[in-house]
């Protein structure tokens, strides 16, 4: 059976009211407004047939900040940062540590003592130089070179070590992770997190919540380290878009090394770099020789002052080089020639640029330089060597910190089962026994 539908009375002379411009009598602009405007813009009219592709006047490219030159000296009308000596020489003898200990680790994995590592060469000035920037509070958001952010704040080489190795005294994650996962709620740095870009939004929350939380608002801000490669996740535009809008005090630093793994940046996107993606969302932007430690310290000094004083992102491009390997599990030599590499490393060095600045001030002689790598040597040595005789975390820690609030069935079941096994294969098969014997209590705890 068809039933009709009865209208109410008053809806069609509701409707007559919404029949959109059909019948709106058209009114002249007044005086100023000639042309008229759009309704959710300010920009100017214009009878001109004009597309653009460029964020610069004239199509030029994005300039590039730089402070000191490849011989460590201050270009015509640059303005050195207010450093005294204490600092500078904190900030070179921090980038100093980084080759040595990436030296030690990567060559810890490849004797198969460590399964994973991933270094920072080239990149040293960026890490430092921003760390340096930022207020101790501020919360990191790292991807995975920013290891010397860590430092700079006082984690130590036991902790990264222990961290590496997996042992039973890893801060970070009791031995959960693979290398290269660092994070302590101490120094405000985000335990890492694999899966590519994801903390880019996320650091737009936590920015977001800073700005929320009157004990912090307008004292810090949240800063989030990504590569040119992370920037082409989804990731990236919907962490700019929430804090350029909502807004949120995120300082946004983009490492441009040339590649997303084997994916060189000419590949990677065909506009001007990260930086022109700033303005798309109203963001400040700038871009920095990212192997000038002294430029990247100044950008990014004022790039948090912004950040913190507007409330809204800012989003800092530094121009680099990765000399390194991805990672230990690639061999860059297959997709980039070997002496596109050697020539980067002997024509801009980062730490030797910021070497010659220190010496043609006083601040720096080669009987400290030499005493310096010694000293640094020394102390990644003995680290990684008690890392290494130390035992892996006790079975137990493998259900603990995963979740937050009440521990889920499954893990429960989880701890059941391996109890079974353990009592089943502990003391029988010699795999397990073994195995067991890497481990603080050898299991032994879970069976109590």
């Amino acid at each position: 059976m068809i039933r009709t539908l009865r209208l109410p009375a008053s809806l069609p002379r509701a409707l007559r009211g919404c029949r959109g411009m059909a019948g709106t009598t058209p009114q002249l602009p007044g005086p100023g407004h000639a042309h008229g405007h759009m309704p959710s813009s300010t920009s100017p009219i214009t009878s001109k047939l004009h597309f653009f592709n460029s964020v610069m006047e004239g199509a030029k490219q994005i300039p590039t900040y730089r402070i000191i030159d490849g011989a460590g000296q201050p270009l015509e009308g640059a303005v050195v940062p207010e450093i005294d000596k204490a600092l500078a020489r904190r900030i070179y003898e921090n980038m100093a540590q980084l080759p040595i200990l990436d030296d030690t680790l990567y060559n810890l994995q490849r004797q198969g003592r460590i399964v994973f590592y991933m270094t920072a060469y080239g990149e040293e000035a960026v890490i430092i130089g921003s760390a340096a920037a930022l207020a101790p509070d501020d919360e990191v958001m790292a991807q995975y070179r920013e290891t010397g952010v860590l430092l700079w704040r006082g984690f130590g080489y036991d902790n990264i070590m222990n961290q590496c190795f997996g042992t039973y005294l890893d801060i970070c994650n009791m031995g959960k992770q693979m290398p290269m996962h660092f994070g302590s709620k101490e120094l405000h740095y985000l335990t890492i997190s694999s899966p590519l870009a994801t903390q880019i939004p996320q650091a737009a929350g936590v920015g977001y919540a800073l700005k929320r939380d009157p004990a912090r608002r307008g004292k810090n801000c949240a800063v989030v380290y990504f590569g040119e490669g992370a920037a082409s996740e989804g990731d990236f535009h919907a962490g700019m878009l929430l804090a350029s809008t909502i807004p949120s005090p995120t300082l946004f630093i983009a490492r441009n090394n040339g590649f997303a793994i084997s994916t060189p940046a000419s590949e990677q996107y065909y506009g001007d770099g990260i930086a022109a993606r700033g303005p798309g969302y109203g963001v400040h932007t700038i871009r920095v020789d990212g192997n000038d430690v002294l430029a990247v310290y100044s950008a990014v000094k004022e790039a948090r002052r912004l950040c913190i004083e507007e409330g809204r992102a800012v989003l800092v491009e530094t121009m680099t080089y990765r000399v390194g390997h991805h990672s230990t599990s690639d061999d860059s030599f297959a997709y980039r020639p070997r002496k596109e590499v050697e020539d980067r490393k002997r024509l801009d060095n980062p730490i030797v640029r910021f070497r010659l600045f220190l010496e043609s001030r006083g601040w720096w002689s080669k009987e400290e330089e030499e005493a310096l790598t010694k000293k640094i040597k020394q102390e990644v040595t003995a680290a990684y060597k008690k890392a290494e005789a130390l035992p892996k975390p006790e079975l137990k820690e493998m259900f603990t910190e995963v979740y937050g609030g009440e521990e889920p069935w499954n893990l429960k079941e989880q701890r059941e089962e391996l109890k079974g096994l353990l009592k089943k294969y502990g003391n029988s098969w010699e795999p397990w026994k073994a195995e067991l014997k890497k481990h603080k209590g050898e299991g032994k705890e879970l069976l109590e």
